[in-house]
């Protein structure tokens, strides 16, 4: 029977002093906590099947508030994402429900998150972000990026930045957002990486795509993590790889 099997983790880092991440896989959510392993999950090939990343804004207050309601928003809606506009309606939903939170709350003010994830349908995937978190096809043997960082162009020498040019909440008010959505042919084999930028900031994309070569499901995302680690572990990491089976 075909299956769908998602390896996630996410770890504060060595740096930040707490976790501003939160990830969804399906009816499961992990909300600006950390995972002491990676944990693995493997569900039927059939209903809609959503995992996502959302990174709330550092420097912003309550990240983690906004975040935690992505995910759960979108764990709650997930077996209904069974097309495009249906993911782009719960996106906009999840910036209506961010700014109906820090309304009238001065500690919730312009709190705002990234988000990024990918909808699991039988023979395709929906790809879908706001902000800088990231969806990658790593089905074949180059790493192919899906998502649209929605960063100002980079000076040249600069590979990162922490400038957002839209996100879901941060203070410009509900309805301004543009998501982006694609769908991509997704079958027995195909694999997608959903991640924040605490992995690719400080872990090149080539690094990437070689683990993923070497390795799959939780030591896949096992070595992901470490990479970060090794790199200075300078933010939050979040990741979930997504891999379906036969």
């Amino acid at each position: 029977m075909p299956y769908v099997a998602v390896s996630a983790l996410s770890h504060p880092g060595l740096v930040r002093d707490h976790n501003e991440d939160s990830l969804v896989v399906g009816p499961w959510t992990l909300c600006a906590t950390a995972t002491r392993t990676p944990q693995t999950f493997v569900f039927p090939l059939g209903d809609p099947l959503v995992v996502a990343v959302a990174d709330g804004i550092g420097g912003q207050p309550a990240g983690e508030v906004a975040s935690a309601l992505v995910v759960r928003q979108l764990s709650a809606l997930g077996p209904a994402l069974g097309g495009e506009e249906a993911v782009r309606e719960a996106v906009a939903l999840c910036d209506r429900a961010v700014y109906a939170a820090s309304d009238g709350d001065p500690e919730l003010t312009a709190m705002g998150t990234t988000v990024a994830g990918a909808v699991v349908l039988d023979g395709s995937l929906i790809s879908f972000n706001v902000g800088d978190s990231r969806v990658f096809d790593a089905t074949g043997e180059e790493l192919r990026l899906v998502s649209v960082d929605d960063n100002p162009p980079l000076p040249p020498g600069m590979r990162t930045s922490s400038v957002l040019t839209q996100a879901i909440g941060g203070g410009g008010g509900p309805g301004g957002i543009l998501p982006h959505v694609s769908v991509q042919p997704a079958g027995p084999g195909a694999r997608y990486l959903v991640c924040s930028d605490g992995l690719t900031d400080p872990v090149p994309e080539e690094e990437v795509g070689e683990l993923l070569r070497a390795h799959d499901d939780g030591m896949a995302v096992f070595e992901l993590w470490r990479a970060a680690i090794e790199a200075g572990g300078p933010d939050n990491i979040t990741l979930a790889l997504v891999r379906i089976g036969s």
